[in-house]
């Protein structure tokens, strides 16, 4: 048998006593009006939209109105100023001069393998010397590109030489075909020394080369990580904001 006094028909609150219908917070009293920034009434913790949670911005975030800096000063698509040097009549520059370049870079690296042919018994390691020795170009290259600060190298010099002379002088599908072959002739040994030490070779070649050139050009530890987006918003330090001290 239903109740017909005060409460009846109403919801119960926590501490045993009823609410009319409709009230949350006592008869005839509506609910507060939740603040600025509150989803779950008083007291509750303000959401961010962004999702960072702490109020401070997202960390590495670039500034309002600022584009972002490119690593790469040729193909960085995300500035507009950038993105138009591979558009429209620039395209076909940059295919010709990316074309001419790896025709040169692949001579180069055929006279290199008739200079020093390879053994029917033994590893092709003329390949081994161009992917390595091509590597440390690459680090000689693109720290000259990237990052001397106020140098503005013209926007053909690194498909030219990068992508075309580099690109095509270095050669790791002959290095991907040279392993299997080795191995099918029952010279193991030769093709693990050539896979290992054709990798170990290429990445100490880029990265001491890079190294090298940033120490030759006072670089102290390269430019270009000190203007990327993180280290004028002060990325990971949870404010948003530490600009690094030189």
């Amino acid at each position: 048998m239903s109740g017909s006094g005060p409460g009846a028909g109403g919801t119960a609150g926590g501490d045993g006593s009823a609410a009319a219908p409709g009230d949350r917070d006592g008869p005839g009293r509506p609910a507060p009006p939740s603040r600025p920034g509150e989803r779950g009434g008083p007291g509750a913790a303000p959401v961010s939209r962004s999702g960072a949670g702490d109020g401070a911005g997202a960390a590495g975030a670039t500034s309002a109105g600022r584009a972002p800096r490119a690593v790469d000063p040729d193909v960085d698509l995300r500035v507009p100023e950038q993105r138009a040097e591979a558009a429209g009549r620039a395209l076909w520059g940059i295919l010709a001069v990316v074309s001419a370049g790896g025709a040169l870079g692949a001579c180069a690296r055929y006279g290199m393998t008739l200079a020093w042919p390879a053994p029917h018994d033994a590893a092709p390691w003329a390949v081994l010397v161009v992917n390595a020795s091509g590597s440390a170009l690459i680090g000689v290259l693109m720290t000259l590109v990237s990052e001397r600060p106020g140098v503005s190298p013209h926007p053909l010099l690194r498909p030219f030489l990068g992508t075309g002379v580099l690109g095509g002088f270095t050669t790791f599908s002959t290095y991907a075909a040279d392993v299997p072959e080795l191995l099918a002739r029952g010279e193991t040994a030769h093709a693990l020394a050539y896979a290992a030490g054709t990798l170990a070779a290429a990445l100490t070649g880029v990265w001491a080369a890079a190294v090298l050139t940033r120490r030759a050009l006072g670089l102290h530890g390269g430019a270009a990580a000190e203007t990327g987006p993180g280290a004028e918003t002060g990325a990971g330090n949870g404010a948003g904001t530490g600009a690094r001290d030189r």
